[in-house]
């Protein structure tokens, strides 16, 4: 409704463009509240279902409804559009256009999370790629054009691979539905070569957009020549639909992901390992949050690879954790680069004597980035930790290095940014004004306060992980009786 109402008004008044957008992103976000408030915890099941028969004769339908897993997706997703369009008073170029793609964004990313028909799920999935790719090609740096041209490119490639799977799971299907409840047990009849080979176009389709190594190439630039309220978008919600729908084909396929489980391991130790290090050699802000962000979704797609409840837990959480943390961080740099138009992190120093609450909150971010207890970070990544022990051991070592990394670029940046003598160039930065400050409080308050009080977090997708796991040893059992 706001880009349709947007597209309708004539764009003479930016400020009020602008109010007309963070009004309906803020109405999202109460509509959001009342489904946390109203949500049942203890029920794994679909709540608040809507259906409507589009095709009966291929079976498709408009579909939708939350569980414990689409939900803090959906939280997620209201918040971080909300902050990105109050972090977007630098856009002063169509921003009529800028606040209309922003929401459609929006559109198709709730579209993915809350739809339960696997046809649906593609629509909405390939609806953000068109507003996502102007925003980078519009409103990007200077490498804009190859930025949102790769981004689209790598992105409409892996959806080739998933739309095909799609249509070899369909086949299969008694009732021949898309509908994702009726998918669910299509295991049962499908064999497993072809579920393997599915699942491998799955793998892909999803990993591109994770990403997950090698298919990460079009991450970097995009985050990079992205505006930071887009980067936040793109690293904070977009990424996870990746994340999200590799979990849905877990349960849709357990048997081949009990199959690829190794290979499924080592693509997210190594993921995490080759994200960190990279992350590690970036004099460029901006590229070292694009980099770490490999590195901790491969956290997720461990968590994933586990195919246990705790593991299933952990990427849940790992999802929202890095979401706030990646949110927050692309938040401040965009903040840091308005102020002084350089992202080379070697130009500051002592910015703690000029910038003391962007220091505190750039501090604790960073810290929550490398797993510090006592943020949302932590409690995620022991999830995904203690799971991957119970399913592998001692291979968890490389888990552990992993987190290293992490620390040694986020303590890095802590002391190039904050220590040593004020350079003369950054003695008159101006500190966070309070909308700033707001937006980056309510991003740096959720990381602080789901790392001491997790267990909010933690109960609302804990019945749904469970049924999920039992879903998975179910139909295993099932498969290796037959």
């Amino acid at each position: 409704m706001g880009a349709l109402l947007l597209a309708l008004i004539p764009d003479r008044d930016q400020d009020f463009t602008r109010a007309l957008g963070r009004f309906f992103a803020g109405i999202t976000v109460l509509f959001t509240c009342y489904l946390l408030f109203s949500y049942d915890q203890r029920d794994a099941g679909l709540q608040f279902n809507e259906y409507f028969a589009i095709n009966p004769k291929v079976g498709s339908a408009y579909a939708l409804g939350v569980d414990g897993l689409s939900l803090p997706m959906v939280a997620l997703a209201t918040l971080l559009t909300s902050i990105a369009l109050l972090a977007s008073s630098g856009i002063n170029i169509g921003v009529k256009g800028y606040h209309i793609s922003i929401l459609l964004t929006e559109f198709g990313m709730l579209g993915v999370f809350l739809a339960q028909d696997w046809s649906l799920f593609y629509i909405f999935w390939e609806a953000t790629l068109i507003p996502m790719f102007f925003l980078i090609d519009r409103w990007g740096g200077q490498r804009r054009q190859t930025a949102s041209l790769n981004f689209v490119l790598y992105t409409m490639g892996g959806s080739i691979f998933m739309l095909v799977s799609l249509i070899a799971v369909y086949q299969y299907v008694p009732e021949h539905v898309s509908l994702m409840s009726a998918m669910s047990r299509v295991s049962e009849t499908m064999p497993k070569d072809q579920q393997i080979w599915a699942f491998l176009g799955f793998l892909i389709g999803f990993g591109v957009k994770m990403p997950i190594f090698p298919l990460h190439g079009w991450l970097p630039l995009a985050h990079v020549e992205a505006p930071s309220p887009v980067s936040i978008l793109l690293s904070g919600i977009l990424l996870k639909m990746g994340a999200y729908g590799l979990l849905r084909v877990v349960v849709l396929l357990p048997t081949a992901a009990l199959a690829l489980q190794s290979l499924l391991v080592f693509l997210a130790l190594f993921g995490m390992i080759y994200g960190g290090l990279l992350a590690w050699r970036q004099s460029d802000l901006k590229a070292m949050v694009a980099y770490s962000s490999i590195s901790h979704m491969g956290i997720v797609l461990l968590g994933i690879a586990t195919l246990n409840e705790t593991g299933f837990t952990g990427a849940v959480l790992q999802m929202s954790a890095h979401g706030l943390i990646a949110g927050a961080l692309f938040l401040v740099v965009g903040l840091l680069y308005e102020r002084t138009h350089t992202r080379n992190i070697q130009d500051y120093s002592s910015l703690v004597q000029v910038m003391p609450r962007f220091a505190f909150c750039t501090t604790i971010t960073l810290l929550a980035a490398m797993g510090m207890p006592g943020t949302v970070g932590a409690v995620a990544e022991l999830h995904a930790m203690v799971g991957g022990f119970r399913q592998w051991g001692g291979l968890m070592v490389f888990f552990s290095l992993a987190i290293l990394i992490s620390t040694a670029y986020a303590i890095r940046t802590i002391g190039l940014l904050f220590t040593g003598p004020v350079k003369p160039q950054m003695k008159q930065i101006e500190d966070l004004r309070p909308p700033e400050l707001l937006a980056l409080g309510v991003l740096v308050g959720g990381i602080v306060l789901f790392g001491l009080l997790p267990a909010s977090l933690v109960d609302l997708s804990a019945a749904t992980t469970s049924h999920m796991n039992s879903l998975i040893r179910l139909r295993i059992l099932e498969g290796s009786d037959a």
